[in-house]
Formats: structure tokens, sequence, C-alpha cells
């Protein structure tokens, strides 16, 4: 089975399909421990591979490599890719597609957005004519061969939200996303508009959509939540404390707890469970 397709019927199965956004190979690793699902969320990688915020300075090598890295060492996980705007051209946003497929992801997600490009639940968002997304997007999907695509939409104006919507139902992308939606009656709204078409939820801390538990997107008729940072920012709160810690100690590291703390053996444990994985699926590829 594809990991498209793989991920296809998880989205087409009961409930709602969470995916965990994750940034480097060890906010994966702890991600794996408890989702069979992983975003590669745009914000979390522009800032931890470049130290920059989310508008648009990623390159495409940069990604397309750090899947491949993902992919090898989480043969079973979805892993759903953000891809921006398709790194502006449609030409590129194809070998793009291409490739990440190639190397075993599960889907992208492309948005509608126009440079100078913002992180969804961002203010100053400008979105390109619709008719120029649809052509970037129709010929994406004409490119995949089985990977899922999401199709996103960045608009702010409300009679534009729901025009872009009904467009976007009607072509043959897998998963539509209205990103940066500010309500549940709003949700109830797309989600009228697009039918029977998959509907995905992004998620992020501080942003402007409601918090929203798996069981009532579930009863909203929501397919997919992706939750875009909570190990980033997850990161950024226990770094920050840690080393504010370590500062007042005079530098003397914290006695560690023998059964809930992390220190160097339990660090190489996680690692080495993703050379487990490696090597289990190379034995099932051999049998």
């Amino acid at each position: 089975m594809t990991y498209g397709k793989k991920l296809r019927e998880q989205i087409a199965g009961p409930g709602t399909t969470p995916l965990i956004g994750v940034y480097d190979m060890y906010s994966a690793s702890i991600a794996a421990e408890h989702y069979d699902g992983m975003f590669v969320s745009g914000f979390g990688f522009a800032a931890s591979h470049y130290g920059l915020p989310d508008i648009g300075f990623i390159a495409w090598p940069d990604m397309v490599a750090f899947v491949q890295r993902l992919r090898g060492a989480f043969p079973a996980h979805h892993l759903l890719v953000d891809i921006d705007d398709g790194y502006v051209d449609a030409e590129v946003a194809c070998h793009v597609v291409e490739g990440l497929e190639r190397i075993g992801a599960s889907g992208v997600i492309l948005e509608d957005q126009k440079r100078p490009r913002r992180c969804g639940h961002a203010d100053g968002k400008q979105v390109l004519p619709l008719d120029e997304y649809l052509t970037k997007l129709e010929r994406v999907l004409a490119t995949r061969r089985d990977l899922v695509v999401v199709a996103r939409t960045d608009a702010t104006d409300e009679a534009d939200i729901l025009r872009r919507a009904e467009a976007l139902a009607a072509t043959d992308a897998d998963v539509l996303l209205v990103d940066g939606i500010r309500s549940v009656d709003w949700i109830r709204r797309v989600r009228e508009v697009v039918g029977d078409k998959p509907l995905l939820f992004n998620q992020i801390a501080g942003g402007k959509s409601p918090r929203l538990s798996l069981g009532e997107l579930s009863e909203l008729g929501v397919d997919v939540a992706i939750y875009s940072t909570p190990c980033l920012f997850a990161a950024h709160e226990a770094m920050d404390s840690a080393l504010a810690e370590l500062r007042r100690a005079d530098g003397r590291l914290p006695e560690l707890d023998a059964t809930r703390g992390v220190g160097v053996r339990a660090a190489t444990s996680l690692l080495e469970r993703n050379m487990a994985h490696r090597r289990t699926e190379r034995v099932g590829a051999d049998a």
C-alpha cells in the first residue's frame, strides 16, 4: 500500500485524524511515541532550520531532505508536508511534489497565498487570484500519482472564504483547509459549502482558531486536525526554563529524577528506537 493511499484511508475512517507538527528529528522521535501521524510544519521548520519566521524563507531542497530523513526513521508513520505556496512557481511545485512522493511523503498542503507569505494565523495575509491558484493546484494534482493533496485557502474576507472553499471542493484535491478559521460557526459554514469533501482544521497555540478537542471536531465534521507547533512551543518553554534555572544555580545541573527525568540514557534509548524502526522496515521489505 502506498503512503498516500494509507493516509487517504485513515482520513476516510471514523473520527478526526490527528497529525502532530514536528520541526526536527528529535521532536519527531518524541511525537512518534504518542501518535502515528506527523505534520511537517513550515512554521517549525523555518524556526528550527533557519532561525527565521514563517514568511517564505524555506528552500525546497532543505524541506525535501528533511522529509527524506523522517521517512527513513519512521517508515510506518503518516507524513503530511507543508509546501507553502509551492515555492512560488507551479513548475517548482510539481517538481517538489514528484520528489516528495518518490521519497515516501504521504501528502502535501498547497496554499493560495501570494508573496510575501505569512503564517496562516498571522495578520497581513494576501491571496492569489483564484484562477491563478487553481491553475497551480491542477498542475500539482496532475503530477501526483497517489499523494494526498490538501488545497488550502488563506482568504480572510468572509465572502471570499466561502467562494474559494466551494471552488476548491470542486477540484480533485483530497482535502480542504481554510486556515485561520475563527469560530465553530465558521467551521459549520465551510462544512456546508464543501459538501462531502474531507475537511482539515489547523490548531496552533495563540492562533486565531478556537481550541477544540478531537471529539468536538469530529462532531463538526472535521476529518483531519493538524497541530502545527506543540513540540516547538513546548521545547521553547522547557529550554528557557531549564537554562534560567541553570543560571540561577551557578551552572550546577539539577539532580536527575530517576523515574521521569531525561538524561543521556533516556535520550539515547529514544534514538536507538529509530534505528530499530529502520531495521524492522528492511526485514519487512526483504520478506
